[in-house]
């Protein structure tokens, strides 16, 4: 790019770069609207007034009262067409946000169509969620809005329908769901729709069991955003609800992490069902549930398949929690697999799968150590790995559940080289 003397009136005070959306403040300094944006942000979180950057004025925090430069925008996109040839990128004309009005028209829409089976309607709806989805993807803005006028409601509405009118594929079901997984946040008023919201849980396990015929990337898109939905709903959920749980709901979570061997869900999807899984076994009796689903069985093969870190430590954190049931270990010695991979595992990805993989050892060693399961450990080098976790840079209560184990069973192991040395050594 060769040098070109950029007018000084084009650049923001703020970045010192040329401004791609001047806007104007009620001091009457034009800035990039973010920069200005940012800095009244930052304002807010640290001072009770916004100041002017150049005149030290006084400036409303309402990002409302900033107003567009068009004219100075149209100067600058002029200059770089002009200077094109010498490198000079140009601005693109900025998409601004809708307001509140405008969301409400589209809300509308969606609500009409969700009492009306009039063809016109329901293409206006489809119309509507396509428009609200292409916003909610130009900026947080306009995801802050649409939460604020109550979208929520009207796409819970919509993804019920969409459930009770028995077709996966019905246009829109998939701008719905995204939409409210970007635009959902925990309010009161929201909390209130979804919790406890049986036809919403039941919507989306509907979509997640619904076995297409042809498996495409649509279908894997919608079945991601309805566990992300599925996610979102029971994170707010009462404990009474979560306690009331049946078995299908689990048999079917559980059937999703299946699915991922074979490739007919996402990364997403699988990290968000194994979080359900996690949040609901404190309650009631899911950890037995989820046991009986088959869950043990799917997460060691889950993670014989070497998913990304975040998913291993969702599964050692699931499967520590079901060890902790006489059934869930008897499950998990039961897949030939078991010991071994979590032997593997340990010390080579993280610390939170090293204290979940030394829970599960613990719990093992404690409830269920017959002699074929501790002569098992040995083989495959659970106990080296055990006494490695007493050398390693581990957290002090970690090092002494180790020594636990070690001592629990050291008659057993007693013939390992590494427990002669531990025995040696030990205080």
């Amino acid at each position: 790019m060769e040098e070109v003397e950029i007018p000084q009136y084009f650049l923001c005070p703020i970045s010192l770069q040329i401004m791609k959306d001047p806007v104007t403040t009620v001091t009457g300094i034009t800035y990039d609207r973010e920069s200005i944006e940012m800095w009244l942000c930052t304002a807010e979180e640290e001072a009770a007034v916004a100041m002017c950057p150049v005149t030290k004025q006084h400036l409303p925090k309402d990002t409302e009262l900033l107003t567009p430069n068009h004219m100075l925008r149209r100067l600058i996109q002029a200059w770089c067409t002009v200077n094109a040839e010498k490198g000079v990128d140009r601005i693109p004309t900025p998409k601004y946000p809708m307001d509140k009005s405008n969301i409400l028209r589209l809300i509308r829409q969606v609500n009409n169509s969700n009492n009306s089976n009039s063809n016109n309607d329901q293409q206006l709806c489809v119309d509507a969620l396509r428009k609200m989805d292409d916003l909610v993807s130009e900026n947080e803005k306009n995801r802050k809005c649409m939460e604020e006028v109550g979208a929520i409601k009207a796409i819970i509405g919509f993804i019920i329908r969409c459930y009770k009118y028995g077709n996966l594929l019905i246009p829109g079901l998939e701008e719905a769901l995204r939409i409210f997984h970007s635009i959902w946040n925990p309010t009161h008023e929201n909390k209130n729709h979804v919790k406890d919201n049986h036809d919403l849980v039941q919507a989306t396990l509907w979509i997640l069991k619904n076995e297409a015929k042809d498996i495409c990337h649509k279908i894997m898109i919608i079945k991601t955003h309805a566990m992300m939905v599925l996610k979102d709903v029971m994170e707010v959920s009462s404990s009474n609800f979560l306690s009331r749980l049946d078995p299908g709901f689990f048999q079917e979570i559980v059937h999703t992490l299946r699915k991922n061997s074979r490739n007919y869900i996402s990364q997403q999807a699988t990290k968000a069902a194994l979080q359900v899984l996690i949040g609901a076994c404190p309650w009631g009796r899911n950890k037995l549930k989820i046991i009986e689903s088959g869950a043990i069985f799917e997460l060691i093969e889950l993670e014989l398949t070497n998913p990304e870190k975040r998913v291993s430590e969702l599964v050692f954190c699931l499967l520590a929690n079901l060890c902790v049931l006489a059934d869930g270990r008897a499950k998990f010695l039961e897949h030939a697999a078991g010991i071994a991979l979590v032997t593997k595992r340990t010390l080579r990805i993280s610390a939170t799968i090293d204290d979940n993989a030394i829970q599960i050892f613990g719990f093992i060693c404690k409830f269920s150590a017959t002699k074929e399961v501790l002569l098992e450990m040995l083989r495959v080098g659970a106990v080296s790995k055990i006494c490695m976790v007493m050398q390693a840079d581990c957290e002090v209560y970690l090092k002494k559940k180790a020594r636990e184990i070690l001592r629990a069973h050291s008659h057993v192991w007693s013939n390992s080289p590494c427990i002669q040395i531990y025995l040696l050594t030990r205080q």
